[in-house]
């Protein structure tokens, strides 16, 4: 793993795709913030190492929440994107989060399923127990996996993929996100950030057809992160 100039962390790279730890603040792509995304970051990191002329492609697989932080990989030529799109689609990928919330879910491990209902003015999705109007079924793995003074850290594995599915359906439990305001929890996290990372990304190369798996390091500055990996 390393590092660059631009405070990009790479955590793993070859000649068609490129896996790195986003930050939380950091956007995936470009929005009507006029921000500087993540992709650009990463085009540009691309181009001084390997000293490329011209316009550099990559292909934006997925993307993560603003204020969450961990995996994410992009394709370097077309053939990548177009195969991980498929296996993304396809849910042939497994994707791991980690979170901390202050109230315990009711039982230390189970599913939950809701359906949910997104609102595109707030930009918030609200989970119902049973189907609604142009609902979306959601389902989760949860485990508690450590508790730290008043947190409780969950391991997370997704089974679908939909709008804020993990933030929604925990708050839905009772359970939101240390510093997730906008889903419940009483008070902000110092840098603005919410306290869920992608934590571990494992699938099938494009191209090489290797099964990979990635492990995130968890954020740097804050007190409950460094903790849970004592």
């Amino acid at each position: 793993m390393q590092s660059t100039p631009q405070n990009l962390i790479v955590i793993y790279e070859d000649n068609h795709i490129i896996v790195v730890n986003k930050r939380s603040g950091d956007i995936v792509q470009g929005d009507k913030t006029g921000d500087i995304p993540l992709s650009e970051i990463v085009k540009k990191y691309i181009a001084k190492k390997y000293n490329k002329p011209g316009a550099v492609y990559l292909g934006v697989v997925h993307r993560l929440d603003r204020p969450t932080s961990g995996i994410v990989i992009f394709a370097r030529t077309s053939k990548a994107l177009t195969r991980l799109n498929k296996s993304f689609a396809e849910r042939k990928t497994q994707k791991t989060y980690w979170a901390f919330v202050k109230n315990a879910p009711p039982e230390t491990s189970g599913i939950l399923t809701h359906y949910l209902k997104r609102n595109t003015k707030q930009n918030k999705s609200y989970a119902h127990k049973k189907e609604v109007p142009d609902s979306k079924k959601a389902i989760l793995e949860f485990r508690v996996i450590k508790k730290l003074n008043t947190f409780y850290l969950l391991e997370i594995d997704l089974h679908t993929g939909r709008h804020h599915q993990i933030r929604s359906q925990l708050a839905a439990i009772g359970s939101p996100i240390k510093g997730d305001l906008k889903y419940g929890y009483a008070k902000s996290n110092k840098d603005g950030s919410i306290s869920l990372l992608s934590r571990k990304l494992a699938l099938t190369h494009p191209v090489k057809k290797e099964e990979m798996t990635f492990i995130a390091d968890v954020p740097e500055g804050d007190a409950v992160w460094v903790a849970c990996e004592d």
